[in-house]
């Protein structure tokens, strides 16, 4: 094989934006072939933006898969459909690259984790901010041993504000039913994915406080503050909310050689000469500290290549064994730390991890049935670039 034919499943936002980026040749060795879904205005798009190109439309899955016009997917369904549409890629011999989240809740994800493991195929999730040199600097320096043992990770993400006519743009969105989740579900999986993927490790539990339409007219959460403990006894803080301006988005993350500060699209080391344990043993003058060293850590080419990135590395896995920069089984960690903060906030209680999944889906269930929000929606056409 010396090219990939891709199938995309779903052709909204996300699926439009990979239609554009693969029919414009921006990924080498792929070839954009099919596209389904069951919305004719969607299909419709897709003719008259991309008519001149071969590209196969279904607005069926049966006829879609039995075509065999393609040899990979890219689902770019809505949340709760991930896992589902995935298993059925997997199972008829496709290998398959899914958006994110994983899914909207773990107990989901792991059977399609359990899927993938079974099959032979490819299996890719689209956390595209893996590509961006920032992030995985950050993890060079930590998981080489440069920043010592973590003590402390700290992420203020404020700045997804999102208006009333945002979440008025469709009856789906901000609702348990139709998404699952609100800026932990929607916004903040790329950074929950990043906060351990960075460190390299979980937290052992986690105590949440969300607030559920706190500042908006929904039903999900909009605020939310989280204290993570690890098991080797650092600590963190996860802050994030849709309705505060200006947001501020900032990374910290303290060891034993100092702290590592991504703000601002830089990358900022304060560097200890000697490590604060060694210090603190050595020295016998009372107050006094480390001698520390700023460095602004050079870092070409952020913000990365971002969603073509990761399809680029899905298609060099697939020719040329490439390793996955982001495998679509590690889709569930930051999923783990959404429903564990969802959970805690639910039972006002701390949530060891792995958590319940039964607890979990229980509740959200509850949530399903409970609903009683009403909105009244309008259609608002958005630029999502720079938005995911």
């Amino acid at each position: 094989m010396d090219k990939v034919r891709i199938g995309i499943i779903g052709v909204g936002n996300m699926g439009k934006s990979h239609t554009d980026y693969l029919t414009s040749n921006q990924v080498t060795g792929a070839e954009l072939t099919a596209i389904v879904d069951t919305d004719p205005t969607r299909l419709e798009w897709v003719r008259t933006n991309h008519g001149h190109h071969n590209i196969q439309l279904f607005d069926n899955l049966e006829a879609f898969y039995a075509s065999k016009a393609f040899d990979a997917v890219i689902v770019a369904t809505p949340h709760y459909d991930h896992p589902t549409s995935a298993i059925q890629a997997l199972s008829h011999g496709y290998h398959t690259l899914v958006e994110k989240p994983a899914g909207v809740y773990t107990k989901q994800v792991r059977e399609m984790n359990e899927a993938a493991a079974k099959s032979d195929k490819a299996f890719g999730i689209m956390f595209n901010q893996r590509t961006n040199p920032l992030y995985q600097k950050l993890r060079d320096l930590i998981t080489s041993g440069e920043l010592g043992e973590i003590r402390r990770t700290n992420w203020i993400i404020t700045n997804w504000y999102r208006s009333q006519s945002y979440y008025d743009s469709g009856g789906w969105r901000a609702t348990w039913a139709g998404e699952g989740g609100g800026v932990l579900i929607n916004q903040d999986p790329h950074q929950l994915d990043l906060w351990q993927w960075t460190v390299d490790m979980m937290p052992k539990r986690v105590r949440a406080f969300c607030g559920f339409g706190k500042y908006r007219n929904i039903e999900v959460e909009d605020d939310v503050t989280a204290y993570v403990e690890y098991e080797n006894g650092a600590t963190g803080l996860f802050v994030t909310t849709t309705g505060e301006a200006p947001g501020t988005n900032r990374y910290e993350v303290s060891g034993d050689n100092g702290k590592i500060v991504i703000e601002d699209d830089k990358l900022t080391f304060w560097r200890l000469r000697q490590s604060e344990p060694e210090f603190n043993r050595e020295f016998k003058g009372g107050f006094g500290s480390p001698e520390c060293w700023k460095c602004e850590v050079p870092v070409i080419g952020a913000p990365g290549p971002q969603h073509k990135g990761i399809t680029q590395n899905f298609v060099d896995h697939i020719l040329k064994g490439t390793a996955l920069l982001a495998p679509g089984e590690e889709g569930i960690k930051g999923l783990t730390l959404s429903n564990a903060m969802h959970l805690s906030s639910w039972t006002d209680n701390w949530v060891d991890l792995p958590i319940n999944e039964d607890l979990y889906y229980e509740k959200l269930q509850e949530r399903i049935k409970g609903s009683t929000l009403k909105k009244e929606t309008r259609e608002l056409q958005m630029d999502v670039k720079g938005t995911h």
